[in-house]
Formats: C-alpha cells, structure tokens, sequence
C-alpha cells in the first residue's frame, strides 16, 4: 500500500481557560511566535501533509490570522463549534465535499510536533490500519483516589496528531450517539468496531493545558538559543512649534523635533538596538531619509518592522531598555504611558520594558536645550543557527 497523504485538521477553537492566561492559549507568544504559528508550522513543512484547515471559534477568524502571521494565506479557516467533537464534525463537514483520503486531526496545544511522529502515523496507515495514534508509557505511579495503586503497564498516555482514514471517522461521528462528550476521535472510531494503532509519540509533543506548561514548552523551545544585545544611539534637534513624540506618545511641548518620520528619537533609538542585535544594518539602511513617503511617518511602524524581522528569524525580546536624554520636557509624568506603549508595539509584557531618563548636566546640545538624544539596548536570543 502507497504512503497516505494528509489534509490536516488543526483545532484551535478552545478557550484555553485551564492555562490561567487572560489570552487564549493559541495566540499567546512561544518563543517569538504564537502557540499557533508553531503547530500550524510543524504541520505546513510535513512532506505528506497536503492541505491544513484550521478550526477556530465563532467570530475569531481576524484573531486566528493575526496570530499566524504570514502563515494565514497557507492554510483554510473555518468555526468550529462549543465542543472538541463538534469542531472536529464541522471540519470534516467542510472536507466532505473534497473527501481526502486520510486526515490528521491536531490540537494547536501541542505545537512541538516533530515529523518523525507524522512518520510513524502514515506507516502504520500505510500498513493497513484505519487510524493510528501516537502514545507515551506511563511512568509515574498512579493511584485511585481510595489509594489503591493502579498497574500501569497496560496504560498508555494518548498525543495528538491521530491519523485516520476519513470515510470511517466521519461515519464515527455520524453515529456518536453517547451524551458524553468523547476526549478525542480515536474513543469514536473504536465505537464501530475498528481497531486503533498505537505509534510512538514523543515527550516534544505534550499539551499545554495547565498554568505552567506554557512556560516549560517556552524552555524547550528555547534551548538551542544564543544571547544577543543590541546598542542604539539617536538625536534630533528642537524646533519651535510641531509635535513632540517620545517612545510612542505625543507629549505637549513648545518644541517639536525635526527630522527622520516623526523624529521620536526614542523608538529610532530602540529600532536600531534590535537591528543591531540582528546584524542587519540599521534603521537608515531599511528606511532611508531621503525617501519621501516616510517624511512626518509614525516611527511606530519602524519598531514594528524590526520586531517583526526579530520574529521571521525565530528570535524572543527579552527586554529593552530605553535612556531619554533632555533638560526638557520632563519625561517622569509620561514614563508609564511610555513603556506601557512601547510594550505594546513590541508584544512584550510591561515588566520587560523599561524607560529611563536623564541630563547632562546643561552641558552639550542636549544640555543647551537644542535637541533630545536617546540610546537603547535591545536582549533577544536567535537560534543557534541564525
């Protein structure tokens, strides 16, 4: 028998509230990219995956492609429904039309998903089987709650992707006619009489579930990380009149600083710590003054634009941190408007931005009140090989 292709269904329309996160657990940040970019990634790069349809609540398209990012036009969206199975039948509703011959069914929770797994799944499709799951040993010792121990050997932990041919999982969901909601499709298919094969998993693939699961998959993502630090070094002269941005926020002044976009020498200054971080040049080389469409620019769009280079190399912002040098304005009264909205722009928690300020004393431009300068260092980590 041939090696099966896959269309791969992709649930992510939970609510994650187990996790403890005022996010939905999909969308929330793993190491540069959103829980749901990794799975949908792992998934899109598989050799035997054709197609994937991502599953996602009732109104939450926008969301889902904003967490994807450039993966949004590689994959079909679709609503899935109030439980697992309905999402999974609203799925299999939709391919019904195409009938694939094989669909893999994934929870975006588990975005280390390796290939090897998908692997072991085909073959054992391949060989015969109408669907297949990857499972783990259990190790732990496991008790009732009365405390009479429980053997187990014969016991397995079960994983996502399952595999399945899809005429007999959508005739599984058929005929689900239990009132208890089945804890995934393999317990379905059972339920007609066929038989499940078992495949290795992989301790990669563990689900995030509880508070404390997301931050131990950010380690494993993470492991093969090197440090990086970036400087940034900006200045621009005061003029009379014209608007005052500092770090994302307009702040009132008789003077205005000319130069670059808006000239908010804060975020110049960031823009060219994480550029440097990056080695990719600086902020001149990707957007060069002498161009007019970024004359009066929010420099707002620049930081985004180097955030987003950090996140298409597989980088994670740890913290930056930005020094506003100037006799005026005062920049206490704003600095928590500051950080909250380059925290914003960045994807970073508040914590992870600091804003500082100081003089020098009236001495040098700054001092004489002609111009604001700022500097800023940038931590990121990059893959190994980036």
């Amino acid at each position: 028998m041939s090696t099966p292709r896959f269309t791969a269904i992709l649930l992510a329309a939970g609510s994650g509230s187990r996790s403890g996160a005022a996010v939905p657990k999909q969308y929330r940040a793993l190491a540069g990219r959103s829980v749901l970019a990794r799975a949908a990634q792992a998934l899109l790069d598989h050799a035997l995956v054709d197609a994937v349809l991502l599953m996602v609540p009732l109104g939450g398209e926008a969301a889902a492609r904003a967490a994807l990012g450039d993966l949004a036009g590689r994959l079909r969206i679709a609503e899935g429904g109030e439980t697992r199975r309905a999402s999974v039948r609203n799925a299999l509703e939709v391919l019904a039309a195409e009938a694939p011959g094989y669909v893999l069914v994934h929870d975006s929770a588990r975005p280390g998903l390796p290939a090897a797994v998908i692997d072991r799944l085909a073959t054992a499709l391949a060989d015969g089987a109408v669907a297949a799951i990857p499972v783990l040993p259990e190790v732990d010792t496991l008790v009732e709650t009365s405390g009479a121990v429980i053997d187990r050997a014969a016991l397995r932990r079960v994983q996502t992707p399952q595999a399945f041919a899809f005429a007999p999982l959508l005739a599984a969901h058929g005929q689900w006619t239990s009132r208890d909601e089945p804890t995934d499709d393999a317990q379905m298919v059972r339920a007609l009489g066929h038989t499940v094969r078992l495949v290795e998993g992989d301790a990669a693939l563990e689900k995030i579930t509880l508070p404390g699961d997301h931050e131990r998959m950010e380690r494993q993502f993470t492991t093969h990380f090197v440090g990086r630090t970036g400087l940034g070094f900006d200045v621009h002269r005061l003029e009379p009149g014209g608007e005052l941005w500092l770090a994302g926020v307009r702040i009132p002044h008789s003077h205005g600083l000319s130069g670059h976009s808006d000239a908010d020498v804060a975020i110049h200054a960031l823009v060219d710590a994480l550029l440097g971080a990056l080695a990719e040049g600086d902020i001149g080389s990707h957007f060069p003054p002498s161009d007019p469409q970024w004359r009066g620019a929010p420099s707002e769009r620049f930081l985004a634009f180097a955030v987003e280079r950090v996140a298409a190399r597989g980088g994670v912002i740890d913290h930056i941190d930005v020094t506003i040098i100037c006799e005026a304005p005062k920049i206490g009264p704003h600095r928590g408007a500051m950080r909250a909205r380059l925290a914003e722009i960045v994807g970073l928690p508040v914590t992870q931005v600091s804003v500082k300020a100081t003089t020098t004393e009236r001495l040098g431009l700054t001092g004489r009140g002609e111009g604001i300068a700022a500097q800023a260092v940038a931590s990121l980590r990059l893959p190994l090989e980036n």
